[in-house]
């Protein structure tokens, strides 16, 4: 039992009961117990006290058992079409895996683009966002494509520096390739889209982050192709790629199913502006029809594994946060309370601020879906005065934290692949390099690029 779980157990009461305890001017009785359950949950969950999802439980029941907000608006995420997709590509992407396309995709991609070391790392990056739009989660993608890089690292006989650099390609370039497609990472952009309280089809997110999401993966394989130089020369004998696919044999009729299905979804999801089914039933038919005989049969009852219970309750209760929040007043409160009394109505400084802002938090709180939970509902309050589409504060909260980081603590995508237990390679000392450039990057997507592509398409 670590000191830090233990003080972070014994601080999150104290800071929840006394908050409990208090009395706050403009904030109602169950603004204030929202506030302290909410407050304790993410000190537990910043320390690593518990596992998330079982910190989430407690946190769940909490708000009912203090009748803070009533069962419906503490779970609303599952009585909407979010959660299913959340669950459903966590199947999609177990699907994907468990047939071999994916890794076919890989190795044919690595033998027609792949001949230097760059271009490993920019094949990292592009392999993440092709995947993206068949893997709706980051974690499936970077394993698998980290399955056929170790191939080419044994292929050339490459030194752990070297290997390191690439694995941080692999994981830290998920953070970015999230971002271009709503399905990108279902779990955390299906949440962001619902704080803004504005529905948003898959079309429409690709329409505000698409374009961003481009230069945003431009200018990340940039800089570390800048920040980070192989120490041995790079020699690859593509043989051995070639070898590893043809093991895999013709493409094999689960693989074609696999594809024939997660191609209609796709084309679903990018018409749903014509058929109004939403992204989340699409998904949840498209899982259906994998486990059918004779149509699918590549989905299995062991697939369920995929989806983390834990997983869905963490998104649960950071969903919560926000929805119980706004019930409660809270939101307003905190907004008016811990932000500027002045909201400036220039969105280049506004979009300053809130990236400052949505930085600073995340390095205190570490989790994204945390931090997107408490803070964009928040500045969405703060910035109501001003007339903007509540997406402009949203996305802007995302973007910072999406891809910003400092440790590995303030990424699962990137912590997830540390050291060899990862399959990584890279340690913390390559992402502190990496994360602390990075944080430059943040500033040019969100105040450079988000904001002058918002104007130009008329989200603000």
């Amino acid at each position: 039992m670590s000191k830090k779980r233990v003080i972070g157990f014994i601080l999150g009461i104290i800071v929840g009961l006394f908050i409990y305890n208090s009395s706050f001017t403009g904030l109602s009785p169950e603004g204030q117990k929202c506030l302290a359950i909410s407050l304790s949950g993410v000190i537990w969950w910043a320390a690593g006290v518990a596992m998330p999802g079982y910190v989430a439980f407690l946190m769940l029941v909490l708000y009912v058992l203090t009748k803070t907000a009533p069962p419906n608006v503490v779970f609303t995420i599952w009585l909407s079409p979010l959660m299913y997709l959340v669950v459903s590509g966590y199947l999609l992407a177990s699907a994907v895996e468990d047939s071999g396309m994916g890794r076919r995709i890989a190795y044919n991609f690595i033998l027609k683009f792949v001949d230097s070391f760059q271009s490993i790392i920019i094949a990292a990056y592009l392999l993440g966002l092709i995947l993206s739009l068949f893997i709706p989660h980051p974690f499936p993608r970077s394993f698998l494509i980290m399955s056929v890089m170790a191939v080419i690292i044994k292929a050339a006989d490459l030194p752990r520096e070297d290997a390191a650099i690439i694995g941080l390609a692999v994981f830290g370039s998920s953070t970015v390739n999230s971002m271009v497609f709503l399905t990108g990472d279902s779990l955390l952009n299906t949440a962001t889209a619902s704080f803004g309280g504005v529905a948003i089809t898959w079309v429409e997110w690709f329409k505000y982050m698409g374009i961003p999401g481009l230069i945003a993966h431009v200018l990340m394989c940039f800089l570390q192709l800048k920040l980070f130089k192989p120490v041995k020369t790079f020699s690859l004998d593509k043989q051995v790629v070639q070898n590893q696919l043809k093991e895999m044999g013709p493409l094999s009729s689960k693989e074609k199913r696999t594809l024939v299905w997660v191609l209609i979804a796709i084309a679903f999801w990018a018409t749903d502006f014509l058929h109004g089914i939403a992204p989340g039933w699409v998904s949840v038919v498209v899982v259906a029809c994998l486990a059918m005989p004779v149509i699918g049969d590549v989905l299995t009852p062991k697939n369920w594994a995929a989806a983390n219970m834990g997983t869905l309750m963490f998104l649960t209760a950071a969903m919560a946060i926000g929805a119980v929040g706004a019930h409660t007043g809270m939101n307003k409160w905190i907004a008016t309370v811990a932000l500027p009394s002045y909201v400036p109505e220039n969105p280049f400084v506004f979009a300053a601020i809130v990236t400052t802002i949505s930085i600073c938090i995340h390095m205190v709180m570490g989790s994204l879906l945390a931090v997107v939970g408490i803070a964009a509902p928040a500045i969405i309050a703060y910035a109501a005065p001003t007339g903007w589409n509540p997406l402009f504060p949203t996305l802007l909260v995302y973007t910072a934290v999406c891809i910003h980081w400092l440790l590995p603590m303030h990424s699962m995508n990137i912590l997830v692949g540390v050291g060899e237990a990862g399959g990584g390679k890279y340690q913390d000392k390559e992402v502190i390099r990496f994360g602390a450039a990075q944080t430059a990057v943040v500033y040019i997507m969100t105040i450079g690029v988000l904001v002058p592509w918002w104007k130009i398409i008329g989200l603000i």
